[in-house]
């Protein structure tokens, strides 16, 4: 893993405020842990700043700690723009789970989910690579030169995979582990590791979908498994992206992923999508590929985050959507569900919200009738609540892909 990439400690500092939402669940049974206690602790003088227990969905109450302020993150020559924090969380007859350097940022929301096992192992989240000390990519192409025919690239167009094999090393490090996760968990992961969440929106998600189309490059390519490794990305910044498994991910930048997760990068004359390399742009330049403090910059200026890429990529290229998500029973209907719909898709996420509400019972039972009620709509809200997204009772593109989601984790489970 990257643990050992954190520089010297630097003592929290104030200025502003930051939230910190902690989600627990219970990995082996698919449940929230509620009742958990959760301690909050200052990494430099080991006090306990702040203990409560878990509600019935899981939740921690949401909590407010000091941050540096707002416009230490907003160029790279200021001083650290976060704060750390330490956490535990004790839940009767499963391992503690310890976590160090949360880190925080003013106006922002930390989230970190917990998913506790009986064997828990200790989590060190390395500072973000814009503040860290992480070895630079090496240059590829950015159009991959796909041999024809091939029994290797198998995709006929870029599919996002439902799964996510994280190698924690270098590619020929047969020591280090793999790791499986959620696709949009990896994306989330790699945009809270890369980028500031306090960054303009329009930034957040041009770097998102440079981070979305370099990840289904190496899918679409199978780029590793071609070189008959078993994963589909490491986590060195030498070769691919950041990611340290179980880390902090901010809300701003999850609202982002899940909006965007299908939508990828690519040239009007090639297939795949297009490898977007990048680098931060103020210890490291590199000519182009995008630059994260440039693209800030041109968020800063009021640029679309289309037109922040083609400043970098190239004026080019074009904004395309995945048709398929591996491992999702039926794709979102095109339009959002909401009270006065109808039809099988409403039938569809009724049948699905049931299933989850198996394992998460504060989500009310509904009619599997596939007409779109009040009681619908208030089941949507809950699920809506328990996994942080806006609660309005609809079901638009992130709620739906959510709510497969889930289903598909929790019918593995019974």
């Amino acid at each position: 893993m990257n643990s050992g990439v954190n520089t010297a400690p630097v003592e929290n500092t104030l200025g502003g405020i930051g939230q910190l939402q902690i989600n627990t669940f219970l990995s082996d049974l698919g449940r929230p842990a509620e009742g958990a206690t959760v301690r909050v602790i200052d990494p430099d003088s080991g006090k306990t700043l702040e203990e409560v227990r878990t509600n019935a969905q899981g939740k921690a109450p949401e909590l407010a700690f000091s941050t540096p302020p707002l416009e230490y993150s907003m160029s790279s020559d200021q001083p650290r723009p976060f704060n750390q924090y330490n956490l535990t969380i004790a839940f009767p007859n499963y391992q503690e789970a310890i976590i160090e350097n949360v880190q925080m940022y003013p106006q922002v929301t930390a989230v970190q989910n917990v998913s506790l096992k009986p064997q828990f192992p200790g989590i060190l989240i390395p500072y973000p690579t814009l503040w860290g000390n992480f070895p630079p990519k090496i240059p590829e192409a950015a159009v991959k030169e796909l041999p024809f025919p091939s029994n290797l690239v198998v995709l006929p167009e870029p599919v996002v995979p439902g799964l996510v094999v994280v190698h924690l090393g270098v590619p020929n490090d047969a020591s280090a582990g793999n790791v499986t996760v959620g696709f949009t968990d990896y994306i989330k992961n790699v945009a809270s590791s890369e980028i500031y969440s306090t960054w303009p929106k329009e930034t957040l998600k041009a770097n998102i979908l440079a981070i979305i189309s370099f990840t289904l490059n190496r899918v679409y390519t199978e780029w590793y498994r071609g070189k008959g490794y078993d994963f589909t990305v490491t986590n060195s910044t030498a070769f691919d992206q950041a990611f340290t498994y179980g880390r902090t991910i901010f809300q701003e930048i999850s609202d982002v992923v899940d909006e965007i997760f299908t939508t990828y990068i690519t040239k009007p004359d090639i297939a795949q999508p297009l490898f977007t390399q990048y680098c931060d742009g103020a210890r490291v330049s590199c000519d182009g590929w995008l630059s994260q403090w440039g693209s800030k910059n041109l968020g800063d200026q009021g640029y679309p985050a289309l037109q922040i890429l083609k400043s970098f990529y190239g004026y080019e290229i074009i904004l395309k959507e995945a048709k398929k998500v591996e491992g999702i029973p039926i794709s979102f209907p095109g339009t959002a569900l909401e009270v006065g719909s109808t039809g099988s898709s409403v039938q569809t996420i009724q049948r699905q919200l049931n299933t989850i509400s198996n394992n998460y019972p504060l989500i009310p039972k509904v009619a599997e009738d596939g007409v779109y009620g009040e009681s619908t709509a208030n089941a949507v809200s809950v699920f809506q609540q328990t996994f942080d997204l806006p609660v309005t009772g609809r079901v638009n593109f992130p709620t739906w892909y959510r709510i497969s989601d889930v289903f598909t984790a929790v019918s593995k489970l019974s």
